[in-house]
């Protein structure tokens, strides 16, 4: 029988009703935590957390501050705690910079940065409490380096770095860690297949097959990151295997990110 490396922890995933969310909320119940599958898409994420026995959905837009305390409020109602906070929830609008509308660039920094920061702040308060826990955020390589024709995403997630490197230090003395995972592109995953391959062949004025073969030219590896490459580092993150680990904002790239 295989060790469980989360055995008994609450988990908060926010986006976890579908794509990497989902698979992320899954292998933390593999892991043995209980887990609140928390998404706009009610719907979506009941159905996700009927499949995951013990484990709840909650509705939540985490640009809304009394929802996001509700979430929190919620998930120590029902399990006494939380443990472990995966703030995965994220949207992506990619434009040139001369063309990009004023309101779309707010929406993206409310959602990936306000969002993470509020779900963080909740999560913090808790844990610090308690005087352990983990917050990891869902990052990306384009929190490392700049994004052709990108630039609201990559602003938003070099913010989500800095912000995860200073609550880092903030929550030292508490021990609670803080750390970010800077996934490369999912290439097959729902989000590149439904939007950002029309998206960056729009864009960039070449068709989807050859955006994908640009993206994949870049990775020396020389294939997409997949779900379980992110979900193998974020159980390492949550798990006592990583107790010295804090601040850091960890490349899962297959070489495209270094640094």
């Amino acid at each position: 029988m295989s060790c469980r490396l989360l055995e008994g922890k609450t988990a908060v995933v926010t986006g976890a009703a579908q794509g990497l969310g989902e698979a992320l909320a899954r292998r933390l119940y593999e892991e043995g935590c209980r887990v609140v599958v928390a998404d706009m898409n009610y719907e979506k994420a009941a159905q996700v957390a009927e499949s995951l026995p013990g484990c709840i959905p909650f509705k939540v837009d985490v640009t809304n501050e009394d929802q996001v305390e509700d979430l929190f409020n919620e998930t120590v109602k029902t399990y006494g705690t939380v443990d472990i906070l995966v703030s995965n929830a994220a949207i992506l609008i990619s434009k040139p910079v001369t063309e990009y509308p004023l309101d779309e660039w707010k929406k993206m920094m409310d959602v990936n940065i306000t969002g993470y920061f509020l779900c963080a702040r909740a999560a913090s308060r808790i844990m610090a409490k308690n005087g352990k826990g983990t917050i990891i955020q869902i990052n990306s390589k384009s929190g490392k380096k700049g994004s052709y024709k990108n630039s609201a995403y990559a602003a938003s997630k070099f913010a989500g770095i800095g912000f995860t490197q200073s609550l880092a230090l903030e929550m030292a003395e508490y021990g609670v860690r803080v750390n970010a995972i800077c996934p490369g592109n999912l290439l097959d995953s729902p989000l590149w297949v439904n939007s950002l391959y029309k998206q960056y062949a729009k864009n960039q004025g070449i068709t989807e097959e050859q955006v994908r073969q640009k993206y994949l030219n870049q990775v020396p590896m020389k294939r997409g990151c997949t779900y379980d490459d992110v979900a193998n580092v974020m159980v390492f993150l949550a798990s006592d295997q990583s107790a010295y680990m804090t601040g850091q904002a960890i490349n899962v790239t297959g070489g495209q990110e270094m640094r």
